[in-house]
């Protein structure tokens, strides 16, 4: 992506002043939708091959079965719709909010126009609450039929975050609100072409526009369970209505025209203002100025 943008981006794109100039960013829309998509494509299917090679590791490794083990290696598609989901596995992250209703997610899997989702983070070894959900999680994938669609990537550190947040197609957020302080990996996988789907909390209230990704709205409610089930049936709505048709939705040279004008939204907007030297300049100039 780095390489793509340095060839359409005005010069010194990246230094201090440009990078948050909004100006600079509207040279993204100058990127022929075509090699933009080649990028997305060459980036998903480096992660699709590390998957695979890992994944019958990992799984070996913790003595699942052969067949089990190989299953992601036989059916990880690069082609396929990846829903990617890695950061600290605290219970208010929700990762549960995927098997609310299992056979819905399971249609999803499975459908004529299936989905795939990797998933990695630790859970503190304190947080018993996020330890058992984790274990639904691997109880969930750990069913023949999803196996070769549902990952867990173990051993989660900043170089498997690269290669999630740069070869994911959506990178999803579920935080139960108000409880989300920023949620940087989605800043990262935004600046690399990955769409986000999350709850409008954190950094996603404030970047999200409509264009650029999807939100689900975020409402406090002192029964869990009711917010939870209101955002994963929000959650499972989108992905079926919006985030599917709009992922395989081809022309006639096999590109998402919709899908790489929601990419290059997302690179426009988020790019400028997402960014540690904006954040930086910010303070300078309003938190700390000279004396």
């Amino acid at each position: 992506m780095r390489r793509l943008l340095d060839r359409y981006m005005p010069r010194d794109w990246h230094r201090q002043e440009r990078v948050m100039d909004p100006a600079t960013w509207k040279a993204v829309d100058t990127i022929p939708d075509e090699e933009l998509w080649t990028v997305r494509r060459e980036t998903s299917s480096r992660l699709a091959g590390w998957v695979r090679s890992q994944t019958v590791t990992d799984r070996l490794t913790r003595g699942d079965s052969m067949d089990y083990s190989t299953m992601a290696a036989r059916k990880f598609d690069p082609d396929v719709l990846t829903l990617g989901f890695a950061r600290r596995l605290a219970a208010y992250k929700r990762l549960h909010i995927f098997i609310q209703d299992p056979e819905r997610m399971m249609r999803l899997l499975d459908g004529p126009h299936p989905i795939q989702f990797l998933y990695a983070g630790k859970a503190h070894p304190r947080d018993d609450e996020a330890k058992r959900l984790l274990v639904q999680m691997f109880q969930f994938k750990s069913d023949p039929r999803r196996g070769g669609r549902v990952a867990f990537i173990e051993d989660y550190d900043i170089g498997i975050g690269s290669l999630l947040t740069s070869g994911c197609d959506v990178w999803v957020n579920l935080p139960r609100p108000p409880l989300e302080a920023s949620g940087t990996s989605g800043i990262k996988a935004a600046v690399n072409g990955t769409l986000n789907l999350s709850v409008l909390d954190g950094w996603w209230a404030e970047a999200w526009d409509g264009t650029n990704g999807w939100g689900i709205a975020a409402a406090e409610d002192p029964n869990h369970a009711v917010v939870d089930a209101r955002d994963a049936t929000a959650f499972y709505e989108l992905l079926e209505k919006e985030v599917v048709p709009l992922f395989y939705e081809r022309d006639a040279r096999g590109v998402p025209r919709g899908w790489v004008a929601r990419m290059k939204a997302s690179l426009r907007t988020i790019g400028p203002r997402f960014c540690a030297t904006r954040m930086l300049d910010e303070y300078v100039r309003n938190i700390y100025p000279p004396r």
